[in-house]
């Protein structure tokens, strides 16, 4: 089958009309992404590395035209983030709609509630399931209401930890909140900091999910135990991956099911990772769902496949194969080796 894997590697707008909005403060990893490309030829998949560009739908209409029956020829596996503007990640899932095109992954609609990370909080507490306190601010003088020092300060629309800060006081508060309106251009985030362990879950699946086995972020005496954007990007104060996380029974079902609630909640398909925080008394708190998590080997997602017995090739491959089955109704049919004939 033919599988366009398409990132945001190139991050020098060569491929808008123009240099407008807010840009991406970050790119694709090319390692990454080249790795995808190898596992899917791995699966027998005719495959492409795309930009996630203005140019794209002129290259997949070259690389996977139409049959006679209008029937796609091919599917992109998306792992773009977008260029620039708002809700980015919606970006390539919408232009892949408007042009017939399958993909992988949420819709724009999936997309757009995960990357918004107060939608988020407000949709999932509406379904029952926890997550911290929380204000929306643009000054940082607004009355914080019943919230309680230590906050957590981050961008309302971003990823990877850009922007994330913990402070303890109203002063800080106020530098930190400034600092993420004048440098992403949107609000900011403000929730209660929720003391003790980070745990994520990564899920597959659509009628059914799977969730994979849950991975603990252990912190050690770390003096900040927050996911940081330099402690996942320069290896300041980086976690240890531990998985499977070591959780009493009830707890880790209970992690398991609202995870999955939170991933029915924000219309997610195919694939997300869910972070959670529980805290000194085992209540656990949603902090976020990823709905494009990061897939590099070292990263969560990965580590929990593995422990579940997915090699990284193995995993993109049923990750297209989720994507195949919800749009045509089965599985990518299995290869034919060479020199023999399908029965």
């Amino acid at each position: 089958m033919r599988v366009a894997v398409v990132c945001n590697i190139d991050n020098d707008h060569a491929g808008v009309i123009n240099r407008f909005g807010r840009s991406c403060p970050g790119s694709e990893n090319r390692e990454c992404c080249e790795e995808m490309v190898a596992a899917l030829q791995e699966g027998g998949h005719d495959t492409l590395l795309c930009e996630g560009d203005k140019g794209l739908l002129t290259t997949l209409e070259r690389f996977m035209p139409p049959d006679l029956q209008a029937r796609p020829s091919g599917i992109v596996f998306n792992y773009a983030r977008g260029i620039q503007g708002e809700s980015r990640y919606t970006h390539l899932p919408a232009v892949l709609e408007m042009a017939g095109v399958p993909y992988t992954g949420s819709s724009p609609l999936g997309h757009a509630i995960a990357d918004d990370k107060v939608f988020t909080k407000q949709i999932i507490r509406a379904s029952g399931v926890p997550t911290p306190n929380f204000r929306v601010m643009r000054q940082g003088t607004e009355s914080i209401g019943d919230l309680r020092f230590p906050v957590v300060v981050k961008p309302r629309r971003e990823g990877c930890s850009y922007g994330l800060q913990l402070v303890h006081n109203p002063a800080q508060l106020r530098q930190a909140v400034e600092a993420i309106v004048t440098h992403y251009e949107q609000d900011a985030l403000v929730e209660e900091y929720i003391d003790g362990r980070e745990i994520t879950v990564a899920l597959l699946g659509n009628a059914e999910l799977e969730v994979l086995p849950l991975v603990e972020q252990d912190f050690g005496d770390a003096k900040t135990p927050l996911y940081t954007w330099e402690a996942k990007h320069i290896g300041v104060g980086s976690p240890v991956k531990v998985c499977p996380a070591q959780l009493d029974s009830k707890l880790a079902t209970m992690l398991r099911e609202i995870s999955a609630a939170t991933f029915r909640a924000c219309l997610c398909r195919d694939l997300a990772r869910v972070d959670l925080r529980i805290d000194r008394s085992g209540q656990p708190f949603v902090l976020e769902i990823n709905a494009n998590p990061d897939l590099s080997k070292g990263a969560s997602f990965p580590v929990s496949a593995k422990t579940a017995g997915h090699s990284f090739s193995s995993l993109i491959n049923r990750i297209l194969d989720l994507a195949h089955t919800r749009y045509f109704g089965s599985g990518i049919p299995k290869p034919t080796p060479l020199g023999k004939s399908p029965l």
